[in-house]
């Protein structure tokens, strides 16, 4: 099998690489209409391009994707739900119901090309093991493929009232292994802010923290020591992290996927 006219096209580009996993960012938006050619002029000189997930399948080990992420497949490819028995099923409908994410993630596996639904935002190829010391736990809404030897977990925050305050759920998703994963971020790579604790804390005032490690604790708590403190400082609640561990900051909010993703517009 080969493909043409796709990775090996001019505009295309592969930005970053890991595992089966490889990133095509693509330079130019040709196919944006007349009256959208001077914005999407511009908004690639200002490296906000189209880019896309291309998994490539070994036989060995699948991939897991974001439901409704796959845009064509090629090769001897097949589709499954990842689902090993009742008791797995209704353990991740639960995990999906809490965590914000798809309940049933297809997985795919086979010989072959899968293409995912382009993006505007940023692609992350990263290792729990390798990147975060173990589990990682990312913020809602990021995450967007795996490879299949990667264990998803329901993780609970320290403090229950991160759900009515901070801007967090009261649970996130955790992923766990030695595999890659892909999370979409609203910045790239250069532009993350990594922290590493050493039995420290660090305070967030925003949803700004795109990844942590689980063995953090996490929770909602006054910039100030009294009430009157933290309305002097103008900050009030903030996202703390403290422990051992890492924690990847965005320097801006997470923001939802780009609507237009897919149309060819910007």
């Amino acid at each position: 099998m080969r493909i043409y006219n796709f990775l090996d096209n001019d505009d295309a580009q592969v930005i970053a690489e890991k595992g089966p996993f490889r990133v095509a960012e693509w330079q130019r938006a040709l196919s944006v209409p007349s009256g959208g050619a001077i914005a999407a002029y511009f908004a690639a000189e200002m490296g906000v391009r189209r880019r896309q997930l291309v998994c490539e399948l070994d036989g060995r080990v699948g991939v897991t994707l974001q439901a409704g992420a796959m845009q064509w497949t090629a090769g001897s490819v097949q589709a499954t739900t990842g689902v090993k028995g009742v008791g797995d099923f209704f353990g991740k409908a639960i995990r999906g119901s809490v965590t914000g994410e798809s309940a049933i993630k297809p997985e795919y596996v086979g010989t072959g090309t899968i293409v995912c639904e382009p993006t505007y935002r940023h692609i992350l190829l990263m290792s729990p093991q390798a990147d975060m010391g173990g589990t990682m736990v990312v913020n809602d809404g990021l995450f967007m493929a795996c490879t299949s030897d990667i264990r998803h977990r329901a993780i609970m925050v320290k403090r229950p009232s991160a759900m009515a305050a901070g801007n967090e759920g009261l649970f996130n998703l955790g992923l766990e292994g030695s595999g890659v994963v892909a999370l979409e971020s609203p910045v790239p790579a250069s532009e993350l802010v990594t922290v590493d604790l050493d039995g420290d804390e660090l305070k967030v005032d925003g949803n700004f923290a795109i990844a942590w490690s689980e063995n953090l604790s996490f929770s909602v708590e006054r910039s100030g020591k009294s009430l009157i403190g933290s309305a002097v400082s103008g900050e009030g609640l903030v996202n703390v992290y403290r422990g051992h561990g890492r924690v990847l900051l965005s320097p801006v909010a997470s923001l939802t996927p780009n609507p237009n993703a897919g149309s060819g517009e910007v």
